[in-house]
């Protein structure tokens, strides 16, 4: 078992409405013995804003069957993708609105730091793209009047952009590289047609987490290795910044419900180009 890879929650799990990500209401309880069985022992969390409150995650019944879960199956949940965020970004609402989404963000980071889950992805992407510097500014402005609660809970927040690398830099430069970084995702760099090693001599040190993922050039999600994703080329950027983090699979959906066997052969593919470039916890290269 690789301690390093692991899986976005629900691509164990049968599509739900069709999506390519969402939280799998009626299987996430099985997700956890299918990890097992195929030795992935990492899973980010996935929270989408409709049903929040029910989520497992955010009711103390069901953090405790995340515990005995994880104890169970020996899955470990480091990261938590919040969905929600970017599909009700509170930097973006205004009044009662904002406020009750500001609260929102901050009852998911208590859940999370309940669980001991470290790191808190927030997608400013599509929905959730920070549109002018007025947003910006207030995003960036209510993180920093966080910090105090965000270290106590033990959370560092990492943000997925489609920012330019220079853009990028210039937002991650405002916040405490303590407590904030970056969430780098293979894919949607691809598909935005950025060169990593431009990327990654902008901001490589403040990347804390990594998505695996291809894309096509302007497109969507396809197959690894099918797409516009330069793997061996980010792998080796990663390598040569000494990255130890986690790399989680976020990887296209199998088309014909075999979704355990692509997703092991999605983890065979990262455990061969990560051993060429980078160490990996549970293994060498």
């Amino acid at each position: 078992m690789y301690k390093s890879i692991g899986f976005m929650q629900g691509r164990l799990s049968p599509k739900v409405n069709d999506m390519i990500q969402a939280f799998p209401w009626h299987a996430w309880t099985m997700e956890f013995p299918q990890a097992q069985k195929i030795g992935i022992g990492l899973m980010e969390w996935t929270l989408d804003q409709e049903g929040l409150y029910s989520n497992p995650l955010m009711t103390p019944e069901g953090q405790l069957r995340i515990l005995d879960l994880c104890d169970r199956y020996d899955v470990q949940i480091p990261s938590l993708t919040g969905d929600c965020f970017m599909q009700a970004p509170f930097w973006k609402a205004s009044g009662a609105q904002g406020q009750a989404l500001e609260e929102d963000f901050m009852a998911v980071c208590r859940a999370c730091g309940t669980l001991g889950i470290q790191y808190v992805v927030v997608p400013l992407v599509d929905n959730g793209r920070l549109e002018d510097r007025t947003q910006e500014d207030r995003f960036v402005g209510f993180l920093q009047q966080q910090v105090g609660e965000l270290s106590r809970l033990g959370l560092q927040v990492v943000f997925e952009s489609d920012f330019s690398p220079a853009d990028l830099a210039r937002f991650i430069d405002r916040l405490d590289p303590v407590l904030f970084g970056i969430n780098y995702d293979m894919g949607n760099s691809a598909a935005q047609g950025w060169d990593p090693r431009e990327e990654f001599a902008a901001y490589g040190a403040r990347v804390l987490n990594v998505h695996v993922k291809d894309r096509l050039l302007g497109g969507t999600t396809v197959p690894l290795g099918t797409g516009h994703t330069p793997f061996d080329l980010v792998f080796a950027e990663l390598g040569r910044l000494k990255y130890v983090g986690n790399f989680i699979l976020q990887t296209a959906r199998a088309t014909d419900e075999r979704h355990v066997e692509v997703l092991s052969g999605y983890r065979d593919m990262t455990v061969a180009w990560a051993q060429k470039h980078v160490w990996l916890k549970g293994g060498v290269n």
